[in-house]
């Protein structure tokens, strides 16, 4: 799937300064409730899913174009859209898979959204989260799709068969609590999976580090490399904006740097650097990780909502896409990202 992206993006020559830049290139307002919002991978496109007024869900298409952003085309469907994922398919199909308000799995083909190329009804809440991990892109294991939902269940789906390879469950006789995030994580063989709610700073490799975001203005930043069994993994804390830290996501092409998104319509761009020794021992010679530091790269205010989803173009560096609850996406191009 080759992609010219010789197309006009108008990006702002900053040399002069020292710092990334966040430019917000286009935006665009829409007539509905945003959830997700997710490039189309080899391509310049990317999907816009949520919710109209009358209850209906919708997913839109968009193109990066010399002239902005232009939509392609759109789908309706009954229930809202809360999120979605390509990461289970195949670069030849780019099928999306999406959880809807009514707890159903459903992945489509964006050529024939007529019907799901998959459905599934096991959770009975909304799905509030969905990640995938991709055999055939990451060289082992199965294509599996991982949902959390409000009913407190957490299920992982093979794509290839009608029910849940996995299930994590509220204990018996308690109240299930909401799943808010999951996440694949050290995909790195045909045996290893790791669903956490969090997100790894890569999925297909041994566990490395891993990010939490939290509603009390910080995140946690994890060496999951090493644990030891009373220390557990190294950690450290960073308070990263001055409301809630709605998600986080690596940058795809150096997973050192990942976005953070907050509840006061703003990003901020983290670099994690590592210590001189990642791993001592205690005095038992016992080994245990050793946690880096955090450098606030850039900080930027794009929104008076919540930015509440976000993603890196994996095939241009420094191109992404967010959503807000203000009712608008944002293509947004981060400079000098090569640099580090």
């Amino acid at each position: 799937h080759k992609f010219d992206w010789s197309i006009n993006l108008k990006f702002v020559q900053m040399e002069t300064l020292q710092k990334p830049q966040i430019i917000c290139h286009n935006q665009q307002s829409l007539n509905y409730t945003i959830h997700d919002v997710k490039w189309i991978p080899c391509s310049a496109k990317f999907v816009s899913l949520g919710g109209k007024s009358n209850g209906a869900g919708i997913i839109e298409i968009y193109s990066l174009t010399g002239e902005g952003v232009k939509k392609l085309s759109e789908f309706c469907k009954k229930e809202y859209f809360k999120c979605g994922t390509f990461d289970a398919s195949s670069l030849r199909n780019r099928h999306l898979a999406t959880g809807d308000f009514c707890g159903r799995l459903q992945i489509w083909d964006l050529e024939d959204t007529l019907m799901p190329v998959y459905k599934a009804t096991t959770h009975t809440a909304v799905i509030n989260s969905i990640d995938g991990v991709s055999g055939t892109n990451s060289g082992c294991g199965a294509p599996e799709i991982v949902t959390g939902s409000r009913d407190g269940s957490v299920m992982v789906w093979d794509v290839r068969q009608d029910t849940p390879v996995a299930k994590f469950l509220p204990t018996e006789g308690t109240t299930g609590r909401d799943c808010w995030s999951v996440a694949f994580g050290n995909s790195y063989n045909n045996e290893e999976r790791i669903v956490v709610g969090l997100q790894f700073d890569r999925k297909n490799i041994e566990m490395n580090k891993l990010v939490a975001t939290t509603l009390e203005s910080k995140i946690y930043c994890f060496d999951v490399r090493t644990q030891h069994p009373k220390k557990g993994f190294a950690c450290l804390t960073e308070k990263a904006h001055d409301s809630t830290v709605w998600t986080a996501q690596h940058l795809p092409q150096n997973r050192e740097i990942f976005m953070t998104t907050g509840g006061a319509g703003t990003l901020c761009l983290w670099k994690y650097n590592y210590p001189s020794k990642r791993l001592e021992k205690d005095s038992d010679g016992i080994p245990y990780g050793v946690v880096g530091e955090l450098s606030l790269l850039q900080n930027s205010t794009l929104s008076d909502q919540p930015i509440t989803a976000f993603d890196w173009c994996v095939d241009k560096i420094g191109l992404s896409v967010c959503s807000a609850f203000d009712q608008t996406i944002r293509v947004l191009i981060t400079t000098k990202l090569n640099l580090y």
